[in-house]
């Protein structure tokens, strides 16, 4: 007897695999990391555990600024090159113990840190200091809550941000070559632009696809059943 092929079953994800994968994923995106960190991070093996990491990087800044040793010249790269060497190789880790949740705030914290260090240590202006760090901390407030709606930002946008390292890094060499300001104003307006762009139309298209989607809703609610069943069957003529 010829019998209808069956569909083979597709194989439901362990809900506990999946709520890993949905943490580990929110957390790498609230770390910032940016194409440095994707370039090296696969070169590194298992890596350092990032919150034991990380809280000593910003640790290290908090001393080297106590103790003066950022001064003008290449010692301005120093608070850059800290976070970097301690941070970086935190990336490859899942991010799934206990307490690695800190991760992401301990990074921002030092990130913001080693900014305006460096940027009072070199005489730059404080207004510009406290935008570029208002315009990073909209990114992470924007990116977090995406990512708790459910709406991930596009992985473009964090090598486009240039990452937590590159956005040091240029900061650091702008300062040690003494042209910080004009770099911090550079850097400020580029990431203004384009977190403010992107976010501003990325909301624009959801809320258009939500109102859509409430339209056809009500459409469909007032179609009648004579309509509804004339309509299902011309695309069942046509299919």
């Amino acid at each position: 007897m010829i019998t209808q092929p069956q569909a083979a079953a597709t194989p439901t994800p362990d809900p506990d695999e999946e709520r890993r994968r949905i943490q580990t994923a929110r957390l790498l995106a609230y770390r910032d990391d940016g194409p440095l960190v994707h370039v090296l991070s696969g070169r590194l093996g298992k890596g350092l555990p990032p919150v034991p990491a990380t809280l000593a990087a910003l640790l290290a800044v908090i001393a080297v600024t106590v103790t003066g040793l950022v001064q003008p010249g290449f010692t301005m790269l120093l608070p850059s090159l800290i976070v970097l060497l301690l941070v970086l190789p935190t990336a490859p880790r899942d991010h799934l113990g206990r307490f690695d949740w800190l991760t992401p705030p301990l990074l921002r914290a030092a990130e913001f840190l080693a900014m305006i260090v460096v940027g009072l240590a070199a005489g730059a202006p404080k207004w510009l200091l406290f935008v570029l760090v208002y315009v990073v901390g909209y990114h992470t407030y924007d990116t977090v809550y995406r990512t708790r709606q459910s709406i991930w930002p596009p992985a473009w946008v964090f090598y486009a941000g240039l990452g937590w390292e590159l956005r040091l890094l240029i900061i650091g060499a702008g300062a040690a070559f003494g042209l910080v300001t004009p770099v911090l104003a550079v850097l400020t307006a580029y990431l203004f632009v384009l977190f403010a762009v992107e976010s501003v139309t990325s909301w624009v298209r959801l809320d258009k696809a939500s109102a859509q989607a409430a339209a056809d809703a009500e459409q469909d609610l007032e179609q009648s059943p004579e309509d509804a069943l004339e309509q299902a069957a011309g695309e069942a003529e046509k299919a």
